[in-house]
């Protein structure tokens, strides 16, 4: 990757966080209420009976009254456990008892299922900073989901959670970047 594209990233992710920072709370409930409706429609849609998933960190798009759904439906969660090696492991969860993990990321509490346990599930959902309308997604720098989504044979729809204004017309890319199939955005279900 060039340095200017690296620069790019940089300053991309410097703008997105302070987007994110200065939402309000009444902004952040909307966005978080509109959010889990369409998570619920797209889990629904897939007839979901297990999905990867994330416990979003502060100012993230909120995913927690999805999450609460989808155990309530005994649908199997898969959450990511950040590994020194740039690896994630995987463990069961229901979205409620966590610890702050590798880079301060809130991580469930679970036996841990090893890098291949996402390989059977219907959905994953991963976080990101953008993503554009080809579908490129642009995550926060450590490449743990492209990694995971790289090394996958038959991957399953996956699918970032980002607010409205972080789908965008184009986002600097490096080779091992890795495209979405679609976003769930508090205003939309949009599949590239």
């Amino acid at each position: 990757m060039s340095g200017d594209e690296s620069q790019q990233k940089r300053a991309l992710r410097a703008e997105l966080r302070e987007r994110r920072r200065i939402m309000t709370t009444r902004e952040l409930e909307q966005a978080t209420s509109q959010l889990c409706a369409h998570l619920i429609e797209l889990a629904t849609r897939l007839q979901v009976t297990s999905v990867a998933a994330y416990l979003p960190a502060t100012r993230e798009p909120n995913i927690r009254p999805f999450l609460g759904w989808a155990d309530e439906q005994k649908i199997r969660i898969l959450f990511p456990i950040s590994r020194d090696d740039g690896l994630l492991d995987w463990t069961v969860g229901d979205g409620g008892t966590e610890i702050e993990g590798l880079f301060g990321m809130p991580e469930p509490v679970g036996e841990l299922l090893g890098p291949i346990a996402i390989n059977d599930v219907d959905l994953i959902l991963v976080p990101a900073a953008s993503v554009d309308r080809t579908g490129m997604r642009m995550g926060w720098g450590r490449g743990y989901f492209d990694r995971t989504l790289g090394s996958m044979e038959q991957c399953p729809p996956v699918y970032a959670v980002i607010f409205d204004r972080e789908l965008v017309e184009s986002v600097p890319s490096e080779v091992h970047d890795k495209r979405v199939d679609g976003v769930v955005t508090p205003g939309a279900i949009i599949r590239f």
